[in-house]
């Protein structure tokens, strides 16, 4: 059995850590191109300014348009070249960090997250839109980034809503991982294949991406509420500076080698629903994740733990609170077939899946989260 797991270079937290990012840039060459939105750049200003001086290095303004299409990676592509820059540095969401990944192609990359709200700024993938903002494609590269570096204070100033978000988001990453490794699917580690040109998926999860996405697990539910009320306040403490690893790394290493499964899937059929837009990535994830523990009839006490943790830090546990007040099976049907198309993550699960249990799951997680919130009982 061929197992992979891949990482990140290099990750490092800490209070008021960009003002070492000169470092990092210094490791590849002496300037950089940076792709951040106006507004990021703005948090950051200060410490882009100390650093600069710090470590003698010069940072490309990239003039960031604020969407990862296809024209804009090729135009920053030719601003790189023009300045001669020696890597390229990602900063602020999520946005702003798939252009780097698709800008640097694999190659003398650094992440600055400026908020904790997804797993994605470890991964070696990213996803393409159109000028517009609609979905083109995803692509993958042939390492995960160089650099992948956390300020906690920046992440602390940033609104809570975000760190929610990514908690939601990294609430799968075990139950997700512990479906692939029992149905031994295929992971998104992309390796060569050895027969076909390209990348393929042909690597099963290592018990070590297991482990982490586990640990991910355990360390939402003992610092979860405890780092929401520090970011509330915008202070760092122990608990969010376990939060926000668990956010970033536990989750981006335990999703990308551990496997993605049903809840995923479901998330993205839920994007057929028009009142879901307006919600992030990891609050639709939150409740798919219930939609994906009612599909499999997880343990009583385990769906009730996940339920008890979300309501404590405000994640959604229902259709109402991701924008759906009222939906039809039929409906529901429709996010079913988008969410198990032959492609999908979804079949990842360790038994046969149809649109019809599908949804079905989804409608009983929705009146699951509804009495719970009134009786607090399953």
């Amino acid at each position: 059995m061929r197992r992979a797991f891949i990482s990140p270079t290099k990750y490092v937290q800490g209070e008021n850590e960009l003002l070492n990012l000169g470092y990092f840039v210094r490791t590849f060459g002496d300037s950089a191109l940076l792709i951040a939105h106006p507004d990021d750049v703005a948090r950051v200003k200060d410490k882009l300014e100390a650093t600069t001086h710090k470590f003698n290095v010069t940072f490309v303004e990239s003039g960031f348009q604020g969407e990862c299409s296809r024209q804009e990676v090729a135009r920053l592509q030719a601003l790189a070249k023009e300045h001669n820059c020696s890597c390229t540095v990602g900063l602020g969401g999520g946005k702003a960090i798939d252009t780097a990944k698709c800008v640097a192609e694999g190659e003398a990359l650094i992440i600055v997250p400026t908020i904790a709200a997804t797993d994605a700024p470890t991964s070696h993938s990213a996803v393409l839109y159109t000028p517009e903002g609609e979905f083109d494609d995803y692509a993958y590269f042939k390492q995960s980034p160089s650099v992948v570096m956390i300020d906690t204070t920046v992440i602390a100033q940033a609104p809570t809503r975000f760190l929610v978000a990514g908690m939601g988001d990294a609430l799968s990453t075990y139950f997700e991982a512990r479906a692939t490794a029992n149905s031994y699917s295929n992971v998104n580690a992309g390796l060569p294949c050895g027969v076909h040109e390209g990348v393929c998926g042909d690597a099963k999860g290592t018990i070590t991406a297991l482990g982490l996405a586990k640990l991910c697990y355990e360390t939402l539910l003992e610092n979860g509420y405890k780092a929401k009320l520090a970011c509330d306040q915008n202070i760092v403490t122990p608990a969010l500076e376990n939060i926000i690893e668990t956010n970033i790394l536990l989750s981006g290493l335990g999703f990308e080698s551990g496997g993605l499964a049903a809840i995923h899937a479901i998330h993205n059929g839920l994007t057929a629903l028009e009142g879901t837009h307006h919600y992030y990535h990891g609050e639709k994830v939150a409740f798919s994740t219930i939609a994906q523990l009612v599909l499999e009839n997880a343990d009583r006490a385990e769906m009730k733990q996940v339920l008890d943790f979300s309501l404590s830090i405000g994640l959604p546990i229902c259709l109402a609170d991701i924008g759906v007040e009222q939906v039809t099976y039929e409906e529901l049907l429709e996010v079913a077939k988008k969410a198990c198309i032959a492609e999908e993550s979804i079949h990842s699960m360790p038994f046969p899946i149809s649109e019809e249990a599908v949804a079905s799951a989804i409608m009983a997680a929705d009146h699951l989260g509804r009495q719970y919130k009134l009786t607090k009982e399953i």
